[in-house]
């Protein structure tokens, strides 16, 4: 029905089963990720399961691939990635590829960048041969309680998801991955959402996310499409605007 296809497009559902959570009051999203807060929290002592802020659920010893440990307070102040991925995934690995120069040219540039590896690898021999590779530090493998609250804060529903926040621990962009694999030289970050962009390969998944409106021109005039992107770029931000005054995603 008509209802159904509009719940599936407010609640951004990409597959099922799929449970969420809702403020009643407010209308408000609580929870995403709702088959991993019964998972996790069968007896529902945590319940309402809102969200809570990323230094809480973030909150304990890090790791370095030399086997060093840092508190996750060393983050504060950093702009972070929190990268879900694993070694199983071939798309996760061509990421880390190109990541890890990403990494390298940000911090050259003098920026303060960390970034955050959470594992879903099988076992804990794959996490530490994939680990082996990143510059970065990661929770470490066996705390999965802690693992799995990161991904039931940021939804994850699919790997490799690259989180970009900000020194604060807001969500800037959960589009970090397509935004690394257009930006290799790291000009526009830390990748604040454009209200409109060019659609490539990279970023065409964002389709799936919800509506989007998508205008043709004619590629052989430059000119052209520049006076588009013109044309909708002010309605594109009244858009966001009103999203963001309602602290929706729009």
């Amino acid at each position: 029905s008509l209802l159904q296809l509009k719940l599936w497009n407010k609640y951004r559902v990409s597959n099922i089963p799929s449970l969420i959570f809702i403020d009643a009051s407010s209308g408000k999203v609580v929870c995403r990720n709702g088959l991993l807060v019964i998972r996790d929290d069968p007896e529902g002592l945590e319940f309402p399961w809102g969200p809570k802020p990323f230094s809480e659920v973030v909150a304990g010893p890090l790791l370095r691939n030399n086997g060093q440990t840092l508190d996750s307070n060393a983050l504060e102040g950093s702009h972070v990635g929190v990268y879900f991925s694993a070694h199983w995934c071939p798309p996760c690995r061509s990421l880390t590829r190109v990541l890890v120069e990403s990494y390298r040219k940000i911090k050259e540039a003098g920026q303060k960048f960390e970034i955050l590896f959470v594992s879903a690898d099988r076992s804990e021999d794959s996490f530490k041969q994939y680990f082996s590779e990143m510059p970065w530090v990661a929770v470490p493998y066996a705390d999965e309680a802690r693992r799995s609250r990161l991904n039931r804060l940021y939804g994850i529903q699919g790997i490799p998801t690259l989180i970009v926040l900000d020194a604060k621990g807001e969500v800037i962009t959960r589009q970090g991955r397509v935004e690394v694999l257009n930006d290799v030289e790291c000009r526009e970050f830390p990748w604040h959402p454009k209200p409109v962009l060019e659609l490539t390969d990279s970023n065409a998944v964002q389709l799936n996310e919800g509506p989007c409106l998508v205008l043709f021109v004619d590629s052989e005039d430059d000119g052209e499409s520049e006076a588009a992107k013109q044309l909708i770029q002010p309605i594109a931000e009244k858009i966001i605007a009103k999203y963001k005054a309602k602290e929706e995603e729009a």
